[in-house]
């Protein structure tokens, strides 16, 4: 391909609200373009790349074994009733009616879908397992649309889901899947980590995330110095942190006049933290109610509100405000667990089970109790806090600690959850109808395209790793105008291309030198080969974009040192 013959539109402007590297190159670069809030086009050199991802994708998945279909972009909400997600999927869900007044969704994803096409085709357990994908599009009515292409509306997505007679035989495949995954994300040249992870809206027993490692990822993920281990903060856990115990005082009631925080707590009455208990208070929603709920932590920690959600089954967690809770007949700053109103929800986090002389608050303004013993209250459990760096890891002796994550894959164990709410079964072994055990799993195409430049850039533009790369080197002649130099760069881009390999001729006749060299440095193309001032003497230059290492090559040697650095 030349230059001169591809739409290419970059520019140095750019736009307002892109902060992350991704987004401010990839529209300077002419890569994509923005429409509307959360949604791009794809420009040539885009879609070069988005193809080079999706290639990637499928080939995985079709080594699999996986089958690819194509659901309808267009799905009935009908389809969301029968599966109970038309009430809780929330404003995300974009909904619509047709001429006819009947009612639509944009498809975020295809459970539903799935679940309708394969129900009353496969009946009979000898045509199991199957894995049914498609790599489409998506529609997600995100409420703040940003960060390009790493949070938008609409995007590119490769959606599977396989259906089993056994639950066993969802852990092989799931654990196939895990492997066809990291076969993808090694492919395409990125560093990841696969991690726990919270299944969130779409359910099921067991989920892991695949991430994509960057300062710039929204997601925090906990992971181990010395061994695999990793989680994302919203389902990391850790060994118990224990201290030695302590022996069973008499219940006390202690004045602590204007003292509500742990910090004050401990430092007026002369106590570890550790032994103390924090009540964090929050407004839990659910499908059609409200109510306040109270979660009990160690002094020490912090509430992870994922995990507070998912131990009571609500939707999610509110701001708790003071006029809920006085209404709801609790003190705040002095909440404890003893003689609390009946009606009160109330979860304590696991770590705090059998412990018997702790310090919390005393459901009256300016008092605590010491002494609590929790193991003379009937309480329900979960493990409710926050891993925090420094704690002992839940599989070795490491030590956790954070790093950032884009999550550009996720796989989920599902079980019956869709195909008994759909009524979709199969007879077993023994002639009885069963429902369907469902896996499904994610990968993010689009959202992989910005992934590996928030991983491989510098302040001068992307860096594409080879796998995706829109062209592997860039001819750069300096001066098209000058018969010699245009006749060079035309016998190596011959070359080069018959070859087979993916080049590019700069070969602008009105482009200064300097600035095919930004356009070179802004794209990204893993290599260029400048044709220039040393031409008389038979050189041309080869410039490295990841390292920017300039080297001067003879003219006759470029084409088999290319080939050796592609090799």
């Amino acid at each position: 391909m030349k230059f001169s013959k591809l739409f290419i539109p970059t520019t140095k402007e750019t736009p307002n609200d892109a902060t992350l590297p991704s987004h401010q190159f990839l529209i300077r670069a002419g890569f994509i373009s923005q429409t509307g809030a959360g949604i791009y086009d794809y420009m040539p050199l885009g879609k070069i790349v988005l193809d080079k991802i999706r290639a990637v994708v499928k080939e995985e998945m079709d080594n699999s074994g996986a089958n690819e279909v194509q659901f309808g972009f267009v799905t009935p909400l009908s389809l969301w009733e029968e599966s109970g997600r038309a009430s809780t999927m929330g404003n995300e869900l974009l909904r619509f009616k047709d001429r006819k007044n009947s009612d639509y969704v944009l498809s975020p994803t295809n459970e539903e879908a799935v679940v309708n096409m394969v129900r009353n085709r496969i009946t009979s357990y000898k045509d199991l397992p199957v894995n049914l994908y498609q790599i489409y599009t998506k529609f997600r009515d995100e409420a703040r649309p940003r960060f390009g292409l790493m949070r938008g509306r609409e995007f590119l997505m490769k959606d599977a889901y396989s259906f089993h007679s056994s639950a066993e035989d969802l852990v092989r495949e799931f654990n196939l899947m895990e492997e066809t995954y990291k076969n993808v994300y090694t492919r395409l040249g990125l560093k990841f980590r696969v991690v726990a992870a919270d299944s969130g809206a779409i359910g099921g027993s067991g989920s892991k995330e695949f991430h994509v490692l960057a300062d710039s990822g929204e997601d925090t993920i906990v992971v181990c110095d010395s061994c695999d281990y990793g989680a994302n903060i919203e389902a990391a856990t850790r060994k118990a942190v224990k201290k030695e115990k302590l022996e069973t005082i008499a219940l006390e009631k202690i004045e602590t006049p204007n003292k509500k925080t742990i910090d004050e707590v401990s430092n007026f009455l002369k106590i570890d933290a550790h032994y103390s208990m924090k009540a964090v208070i929050k407004r839990a929603i659910y499908e059609n109610k409200n109510e306040i709920v109270i979660f009990f932590v160690r002094g020490t920690d912090e509430l992870e509100e994922t995990k507070a959600c998912n131990a009571i089954g609500a939707l999610e967690l509110d701001e708790a405000f003071e006029d809920d809770i006085k209404a709801a007949g609790l003190c705040a700053g002095y909440c404890g667990i003893i003689d609390l109103p009946k009606n009160i929800k109330v979860i304590v986090d696991k770590e705090l089970e059998g412990e018997n002389n702790l310090v919390c608050g005393a459901n009256e303004e300016n008092y605590h109790l010491k002494g609590v013993d929790l193991n003379s209250l009937e309480l329900t459990y979960a493990d409710l806090v926050a891993v925090q760096e420094g704690d002992n890891c839940p599989c070795c002796d490491g030590k956790l600690s954070y790093t950032k994550g884009i999550e550009a894959g996720h796989i989920f164990q599902l079980g019956t959850k869709y195909s008994k709410a759909m009524n979709a079964n199969f007879l077993d072994s023994n002639g009885k109808a069963q429902p369907f055990v469902m896996g499904c799993y994610g990968i993010g195409v689009s959202r992989l395209v910005a992934a590996v430049i928030e991983q491989n850039h510098d302040e001068k533009g992307c860096i594409w790793t080879k796998e995706t790369a829109p062209f592997m080197v860039d001819i750069i002649v300096s001066n098209s105008k000058k018969e010699d130099e245009a006749l060079a760069g035309d016998q190596i881009y011959s070359e080069l291309k018959a070859a087979g390999v993916e080049v590019i001729l700069d070969d602008r006749i009105n482009a200064r030198f300097g600035f095919k060299m930004s356009d070179f440095e802004l794209i990204g193309f893993p290599y260029a080969i400048v044709i220039g001032k040393r031409l008389a003497e038979g050189f041309v230059e080869l410039v490295d974009r990841k390292t920017l290492e300039k080297t001067d090559i003879k003219i006759e040697e470029i084409v088999p040192e290319v080939l050796k650095l592609l090799k």
